[in-house]
């Protein structure tokens, strides 16, 4: 009888966990399932005005104001928010004061356009040395042109002038490119929320921005507007938000050999680009669903000086689109000064993004990465199955602006950051460097090829790719974070790939010294390192610059410090 009841015991034990079990399984005590994060697609509008276009006697002041007229009327006919960042002598013109007042608060935001026109250096007791009443050149019509004193003159003679007409100091300031001084200093005297500067480019009017956090935002370093802080202490708390809308795999190549690149952007005056629906719609597409890690950013809209009669196509295709898009609820379109707040809410450093390109425009099988952090840069370029670093540039506050204590004396600016591979300055039409992925196959050096890589964000601050290697020879993934990157590689593939760094005869390197486990380079006076816990530099005999190896199928690149050598 003990047995038995002992039996009957255990049997309703058994019974209740099954009908435990029961429960777990069908959701009862499921927890709920994790929320993927919150990663906004946003989209700012801004418009800047300029009073007159010295360049183009056909470019009147009316031509220009009615410009801003269609761009008003356009984006209030598809109810978008938008931002318009005055220069100083438009401020100054009532037209504009009327037009810009007339619009609703709660869907538009003035904000400066940081050019520096005759009227406002005259006003701050200044010299005037430009040619026109606006002067186009780097030191003349930049803040760069102006000793840090003096820009702290210009910037009070602006604050105060906008504050009599609109009754408030401007929250946001954009311009091709603000010095740090300046930058500061309207944060901390006039509190701005956000600025704005130009895209990477090389040469383009003049102005070259290389190597810098590619897009999205970044807090820019208190020594240096171009390049990100690497901590909270030594940051300007006003996030930059990069412009124009870069054509992620395009942009960057374009004018190998010459001294300058053309343009492929969102702006919708270039009709192979921001003016060609075929490309808007693609462009849109990979912004919506490639992926951004935190957030995915592109700015819209035009200055005036193009007129309206060259952007009036493009303006049309996009803006129509943009709506339909927020509509869906796949994009927020807000203004820079929103973009701004949220930004700075929700972040203390600048965080880790990237910008996915999954499929490219028309027959061409590109695919790009672009990944950004406090730290470096990187880019990943797939061409016909291949794969290759195109770029990876430093960041190091120990290299601070050419312009933080002095004037630009030429009538060209520059701002670089640390080059470790630069696909677009170290080529030229016929040698096009990269650091590419090989392997060896009955003994000769090959590509490695592979298909369709996926991208995804497995956790904050982490990038990870998986691309499958051809021929059943294995899987290539990659990890990324803020600091480093790590590569691996399983299957038949494993035992001898390698990356090869090529270049053109040319090509201006950084390079000093190449050990073991460290890559030394100098640039602008400043000394650097790329350090690898597990792989191996070596000198490559066969016309390339250097080779890393693997060690145990694993490689792994730091980007962040400086190493002892």
């Amino acid at each position: 009888m003990k047995h038995h009841k002992y039996s009957a015991a255990f049997i309703t034990a058994i019974a209740f966990i099954l009908i435990l079990s029961s429960f777990t399984i069908t959701g009862i005590d499921d927890k709920k399932p994790v929320k993927p994060r919150y990663k906004p697609k946003i989209v700012n509008i801004v418009n800047f005005i300029r009073l007159l276009e010295p360049r183009d006697p056909a470019v009147t002041e009316d031509v220009l104001y009615q410009t801003v007229v269609k761009q008003v009327e356009i984006m209030n006919k598809y109810k978008l928010r938008g931002t318009f960042l005055l220069q100083y002598d438009a401020l100054m013109d009532p037209r504009y004061q009327k037009l810009l007042k007339s619009l609703p608060a709660d869907s538009y935001e003035i904000g400066a356009w940081w050019e520096i026109p005759q009227p406002m250096v005259e006003k701050a007791g200044l010299k005037w040395r430009g040619r026109y009443p606006w002067d186009w050149h780097a030191n003349i019509g930049f803040s760069t042109g102006y000793t840090p004193e003096e820009r702290e003159k210009l910037t009070d003679v602006y604050m105060a002038d906008f504050k009599k007409i609109y009754g408030y100091y401007p929250k946001t300031a954009g311009s091709w490119f603000i010095d740090e001084h300046t930058l500061n200093y309207m944060y901390q005297k006039y509190h701005i929320v956000a600025s704005s500067n130009c895209k990477d480019q090389y040469g383009t009017d003049g102005y070259t921005l290389w190597g810098g956090y590619w897009n999205q935002a970044y807090y820019p370093s208190k020594v240096n507007s171009y390049m990100p802080a690497q901590n909270e202490k030594n940051q300007i708390p006003v996030p930059i938000f990069r412009m124009l809308g870069s054509d992620p795999v395009r942009q960057y190549d374009t004018g190998f050999g010459t001294t300058w690149q053309g343009v492929i952007t969102l702006e919708p005056v270039y009709p192979k680009a921001g003016g060609s629906a075929e490309w808007v719609d693609w462009f849109f597409k990979e912004l919506v669903e490639g992926e951004s890690m935190e957030f995915a950013y592109t700015q819209a809209g035009q200055e005036n000086s193009f007129t309206w009669d060259a952007m009036s196509k493009g303006f049309e295709i996009q803006m129509p689109l943009i709506a339909k898009l927020r509509d869906e609820k796949k994009i927020k379109v807000e203004t820079l000064v929103e973009s701004g707040t949220w930004f700075r809410k929700r972040y203390k450093t600048t965080p880790a993004t990237s910008m996915t390109v999954n499929n490219d425009i028309g027959n061409s099988n590109r695919k790009t990465v672009w990944f950004n952090s406090r730290f470096y840069r990187t880019n990943l370029l797939w061409e016909d199955g291949t794969l290759r670093f195109r770029d990876i540039h430093l960041f190091n506050e120990k290299l601070p602006s050419e312009y933080l204590t002095k004037k630009v004396e030429t009538n060209v600016c520059s701002f670089y950051t640390l080059p470790f591979v630069d696909g677009y300055l170290w080529s030229s039409p016929k040698d096009i460097a990269g650091l590419r992925f090989k392997t060896i196959e009955d003994g000769k050096e090959v590509l490695l090829t592979g298909g369709k890589p996926k991208v995804t964000n497995p956790a904050t601050g982490k990038l990870h790719i998986v691309w499958p290697l051809k021929a059943g020879k294995g899987t290539l993934t990659m990890d990324l974070d803020e600091r480093q990157l790590t590569v691996k590689v399983t299957g038949k593939a494993a035992d001898n790939w390698f990356l090869d760094l090529n270049v053109s005869e040319k090509a201006k390197l950084p390079f000093k010294t190449i050990g073991t486990n460290a890559i030394s380079c100098q640039f602008q006076g400043l000394n650097y390192a790329i350090t690898t816990p597990n792989g191996k530099f070596s000198d490559n005999d066969k016309g390339n610059v250097f080779r890393v190896s693997p060690k145990v199928n694993a490689l792994t690149l730091n980007f962040a410090g400086q190493a002892k050598w």
